[in-house]
């Protein structure tokens, strides 16, 4: 009877597993390279905000490449913007500069003036469509950047706080938005989207317009 058990035992556990296998390789047969190739061309315009930053507008460039899986497509794309620190931010560093200063009166003052943060990025993104009607399309985007950022200021250039500001840094993002068909080709695009880096995350909000070649989904 202990045999009996032993073996009913390790037979349902190898079918277990040969279960668990069949079904990673059944989602990984839904990936697909055949689908690639070049959808669609957008571009949007926005507002970006950061609790570092004033608020800014944003624009970019986004290329559709077709389907990796079902409902699951890849984005490459390109955004831009320029805004200058807070307030609050300006105060930190000048208060920053105001300790290293040798004053034994500390009747000085430090005026940083206005200094700016610029912001060139190339992304991919993975989008899962979720269709709401013929016309109405939601998504739910993943994706990873590049980040070229430059510092700009009077009271900052050609200093290391300059250097420190100027840098290339990798970032998580995600989006969600909507696309509403125009005509067979046309759609207009609104989508939100968070940007996650080690020194600097920002929201923007999106409006776009895609045109879709001819045959593409």
């Amino acid at each position: 009877m202990r045999n009996f058990t032993e073996a009913a035992g390790a037979a349902l556990m190898a079918l277990t597993l040969a279960g668990s296998r069949l079904s990673a390789q059944s989602t990984l047969e839904q990936f697909s390279y055949d689908s690639l190739r070049l959808s669609g061309v957008q571009v949007d315009l926005g507002a970006l905000g950061s609790t570092r930053l004033r608020g800014a507008v944003t624009g970019g460039l986004r290329v559709d490449y077709g389907y990796i899986a079902p409902n699951v497509r890849v984005l490459f794309g390109l955004s831009y913007f320029k805004a200058n620190f807070s307030s609050q931010e300006t105060q930190k560093f000048a208060a920053k500069i105001a300790q290293i200063v040798k004053d034994p009166d500390s009747n000085f003052t430090v005026d940083v003036g206005t200094i700016s943060w610029s912001d060139l990025t190339g992304d991919v993104d993975l989008q899962y469509r979720i269709p709401q009607s013929r016309t109405v399309i939601a998504y739910l985007g993943l994706g990873a950047g590049v980040h070229v950022r430059h510092g700009d200021g009077q009271a900052i250039k050609g200093t290391f706080v300059q250097d420190a500001l100027s840098d290339v840094t990798a970032a998580l993002n995600g989006t969600v938005g909507a696309e509403f068909a125009v005509d067979r080709n046309f759609r207009l695009t609104l989508d939100g989207r968070v940007v996650w880096t080690s020194n600097l995350s920002t929201v923007s909000l999106r409006g776009g317009f895609m045109y879709r070649l001819p045959g593409r989904r």
